[in-house]
């Protein structure tokens, strides 16, 4: 059995989009920018995005503030439904809110996104080879941060429903020898000033 090195994982939501999503606003330029200036200590081997134009502009004005590390476009990183429950999966007083939110995607999607998802966890999640630990930024949509996240928790596939995450806000994940997953913070935006912070969440749940 090979030698195996620890995986942190950081990911990103894109900052805030201009309204028809062509990129960002001035405010998810920001985000990104601060986003980038709190990872500049971080050795980040690459910095992954999904191939939409707010996660791309996003990863590089990230880039632009850390010492050449190289930006990776990745499909696997992009916006797509990770897991379509089946009614009965879901608990009964919330399985309607639940599926009325998933109809407002093509149905004809679901198989996409779930061979998306399962490449995802083969490529970011788990320990790495040999004995260096390795860090890498995946800078991608709310979907994928909150699957990664219900993985790292072992919670049922339909758990990342419900899950939100806030533009250009931080989640770390570590997947070390020996131990289980660990999610070291979530949803965090300490780099943020306040009028930059929880761009992107459910309004009623705004301000927490």
């Amino acid at each position: 059995m090979g030698v195996a090195g620890t995986r942190y994982l950081y990911l990103a939501r894109h900052g805030e989009a201009t309204e028809d999503e062509a990129g960002l606003s001035e405010r998810g330029r920001r985000q990104a920018a601060l986003l980038g200036e709190r990872l500049r200590g971080v050795p980040l081997a690459v910095v992954h995005h999904g191939p939409l134009p707010r996660a791309r502009e996003t990863a590089e004005l990230i880039a632009a503030e850390l010492d050449g590390v190289p930006l990776r476009e990745s499909e696997v990183a992009g916006d797509y439904v990770p897991y379509w429950p089946a009614e009965e999966e879901l608990p009964v007083d919330a399985a309607d809110t639940l599926l009325g939110f998933l109809a407002q995607f093509p149905e004809e999607e679901c198989e996409r996104g779930a061979a998306l998802a399962a490449e995802a966890l083969a490529e970011f999640t788990g320990t790495v080879d040999g004995e260096q630990d390795r860090h890498e930024l995946v800078v991608t949509h709310n979907f994928l941060v909150s699957w990664l996240v219900r993985d790292a928790l072992d919670a049922p596939e339909w758990r990342w429903l419900g899950l939100n995450h806030c533009n250009a806000a931080l989640t770390v994940l570590r997947y070390a020898p020996g131990r289980p997953t660990t999610v070291l913070c979530c949803n965090d935006m300490r780099h943020l000033p306040d009028e930059l912070r929880w761009t992107g969440f459910p309004g009623e749940l705004a301000h927490l």
